[in-house]
């Protein structure tokens, strides 16, 4: 089977060779001081200025927040417990992270979950719900047919919708409104606005449980932080906004502090919403800004609450609902103690209605969504926390999401360079909204320069 990933790579091969040898005047010799600079300290970001730093480079990583990590955002609820307010899962099939994890002693531990189901105020175990025999038969079809598209079919998906596709496959009722549920937390909107071929390609090659397999023990964030002590602290420089890039003559980057940065090379790797603020002489080739203000982002909303006891029993459990707090898990699985997290992540318009309510109107809508399978847990809250993406100042959501007519379309002119500069991030990924997507392109972007 061709996946994802290599259908990329071959789609791509005859536009980076042409790239790269129109930009060969400005390659790296050993006459010039090897100096590039990394925009975003995401793991995109960092991931480029570790494998630059191993190969010898120079490297100023600039970024606008006042941490590192980007979109992977650790939080301590208490002085035992951490949730994931940003990038939550580690995929079995996700092999560059953990081999870096492996690399700075970082422990992963098993997130996997089974999913409970709230559905028309009835309440399922895990284990204890199913679709229906003729749909899961003819999923397992799609599925194995996945490996035998050729690229044409492929393309062809990419014209149509994910909710289209299952209708014409024959989802319907039932387990079509559960499919939406579930498969809108995977894309961050309805599936009624996502490519039937990006849909697709994920669920036909990821692991058995969509890559949601494991974490990172004490915060997804610790691998960011290793990164950065790896880089050198004193090479990142934190609120460092980039207003500007003079590619005329020189390379040099200009932030909105006053501060201005010289370099052979640059890698960019913030999302194309920040991206869209920065002014570039020369301008970026219309293909590029079209794309760039094209690309929607997913409006994704967790609110965490933290309960006095874990209530809920399983250290495993999730729930997918067909209520505003649409998807539930244990935020805090595995780590020790009697209160624990649960997340309400919701998608969408409805994360928007969530994001923008109060704790208490929050904290209202859990309890009544969660009644029919615990009753009242009002007195177990402690505490709440919410974070809104769809309003992030830097990326205005969590992770790129390709509509109809995108991923064929937009993803190649987002991914090609720029005279000195090269571009990253989990929008250029084989799959969106990843740690293992952001890791791998900034990775890739790194090694055309080396």
């Amino acid at each position: 089977m061709i996946t994802r990933r290599q259908f990329i790579k071959q789609a791509g091969m005859t536009g980076a060779g042409l790239l790269l040898t129109a930009s060969l005047p400005g390659r790296l010799t050993a006459a010039f001081s090897k100096t590039v600079i990394c925009i975003g300290a995401g793991l995109a970001g960092l991931a480029a200025a570790y494998k630059l730093k191993q190969a010898g480079y120079k490297v100023i990583v600039l970024e606008s927040r006042n941490r590192v990590g980007g979109r992977v955002f650790s939080h301590p609820v208490t002085d035992s417990l951490v949730i994931e307010l940003g990038g939550e899962w580690v995929g079995n099939s996700h092999s560059r992270m953990q081999e870096l994890c492996n690399g700075f002693d970082l422990e992963l531990l098993n997130n996997q979950l089974d999913t409970h189901l709230i559905y028309k105020g009835n309440y399922s175990p895990a284990g204890k719900w199913e679709y229906s025999e003729s749909w899961k038969k003819k999923w397992n079809e799609l599925i194995a047919g996945y490996g035998h598209l050729s690229d044409a079919d492929k393309q062809q998906l990419d014209q149509y919708d994910w909710w289209r596709y299952l209708v014409n496959n024959g989802c319907q009722e039932r387990d079509l409104e559960i499919r939406e549920l579930l498969d809108s937390t995977d894309f961050g909107e309805s599936i009624r606005h996502v490519s039937a071929f990006a849909a697709l390609a994920e669920y036909a090659e990821s692991s058995e449980k969509n890559e949601m397999d494991l974490k990172i023990k004490g915060g997804n964030q610790m691998l960011a932080k290793k990164l950065a002590d790896a880089i050198g602290r004193e090479n990142i420089l934190l609120q460092h906004t980039v207003t500007r890039i003079d590619q005329k003559e020189k390379v040099t980057v200009f932030c909105g502090n006053g501060k201005t940065f010289s370099a052979n090379k640059i890698i960019c790797s913030i999302p194309t919403f920040a991206l869209s603020k920065i002014q570039w002489l020369p301008e970026l080739p219309p293909e590029k800004t079209g794309a760039i203000n094209e690309l929607q982002y997913a409006r994704i909303n967790k609110h965490a609450v933290v309960f006095k006891e874990r209530f809920w029993k399983e250290e495993a459990f999730d729930l997918i609902s067909d209520e505003t707090p649409q998807y539930f898990y244990h935020a805090t699985k595995g780590q020790p103690g009697t209160e624990g997290v649960l997340i309400s992540y919701t998608i969408g318009d409805k994360a928007a209605v969530m994001a923008n309510g109060t704790n208490a109107a929050n904290a209202s809508a859990i309890i009544q969504t969660l009644a029919p399978c615990f009753g009242d847990i009002q007195p177990l809250i402690r505490q709440q926390v919410n974070y809104y993406w769809g309003t992030d100042a830097i990326s205005q959501g969590a992770y790129a999401l390709f509509g109809i007519n995108q991923w064929f379309r937009l993803r190649p002119a987002l991914a090609e360079p720029f005279l000195h500069t090269h571009f990253a991030g989990e929008h250029l990924a084989d799959w969106q909204g990843f740690m293992e997507g952001a890791v791998n392109t900034g990775e890739e972007a790194a090694q055309q320069i080396i």
